[in-house]
């Protein structure tokens, strides 16, 4: 039952990140600067304000239109009203996002019967939101917007002061400065010494979240590993079949936000193993 629970709340939470993406890429431009727009506009597309609505003919959508998953398939995947068709985007990270949420609860690697672990599970399951948001807008613009970015980092730094406060062991925040350091400095020194050119601004703050996030430097390392390994498995058959260049741009978030959850969730297994299995440790 929990489960069950757990997956609806994902789902949920995955239609509001199909509204936050759209209603963001309306709101900025490419560089993620705020585009003019009228009052109407900003209330329109306002994400606390703005009614939900069909992306193509702008109809105030009711509530069966809203179910996760299942109003896009009642529909047939088309707007109830104009009949143009709705992007399978939609379903799909609804279902994306109750899988990640269930996944996080059923291998959580701490006791969540103690209540910082619980804080810390809690708001993991906040920043997978906004991490699944910024994967999905990065793929579509090569963006990762101040928007949702900023907004993770102050949660996740709230959230570990509720975590000391609630009992976690003050020596952690030695592992997460060091989980920082690895994390956010590898990424801010790749970004100054190529003037931008190899990753982006984002990427930089991505690895900030992410080092406050692992709270160890040797999982900031396994998540700046994994990283480059999706991004070669994605890449080089891509360039073996010339479908890319050498000068062809590749958004790395999407590939920095798979690696942050793989290693967030399995990384300690992952260097257990590896220290004992491969090292004899």
């Amino acid at each position: 039952m929990i489960y069950a629970l757990v997956f609806v709340v994902g789902i949920c939470l995955g239609s509001f990140i199909n509204a936050l993406v759209w209603r963001l890429s309306k709101q900025l431009d490419k560089y993620g600067e705020p585009l003019k727009l009228t009052k109407k506009e900003q209330t329109d597309l306002s994400i606390t304000t703005g009614r939900s609505m069909c992306p193509n003919c702008k109809h105030t959508l009711a509530w069966n239109d809203l179910v996760p998953v299942l109003s896009w398939l009642s529909l047939r995947g088309k707007c109830r009203y104009c009949k143009v068709p709705i992007s399978a985007q939609y379903p799909l990270i609804e279902l994306l996002t109750g899988v990640l949420f269930v996944i996080s609860f059923a291998v959580w690697p701490l006791d969540l019967s103690v209540t910082w672990v619980l804080i810390s599970f809690i708001g993991w399951l906040v920043v997978v939101v906004g991490l699944v948001a910024l994967a999905v807008y990065d793929a579509k613009t090569m963006l990762l917007p101040n928007r949702i970015t900023y907004p993770l980092i102050w949660f996740t730094v709230v959230s570990l002061l509720a975590q000391f406060i609630a009992g976690r062991p003050v020596a952690d925040i030695w592992a997460i400065a060091g989980g920082v350091l690895v994390a956010g400095g590898i990424f801010l020194v790749l970004y100054q010494i190529s003037d931008g050119g190899w990753i982006g601004g984002g990427d930089v703050k991505l690895g900030l979240l992410a080092g406050l996030l692992l709270a160890s430097p040797m999982m900031a390392f396994l998540y700046i590993f994994v990283a480059s390994i999706l991004g070669l498995v994605y890449s080089l058959p891509l360039m073996a079949v010339k479908r890319l260049t050498k000068a062809s741009k590749v958004p790395f978030g999407p590939f920095l936000i798979v690696s942050l959850i793989i290693v967030m969730l399995w990384g300690a297994r992952i260097i257990d193993w590896y220290t004992k299995t491969l090292l004899g440790m």
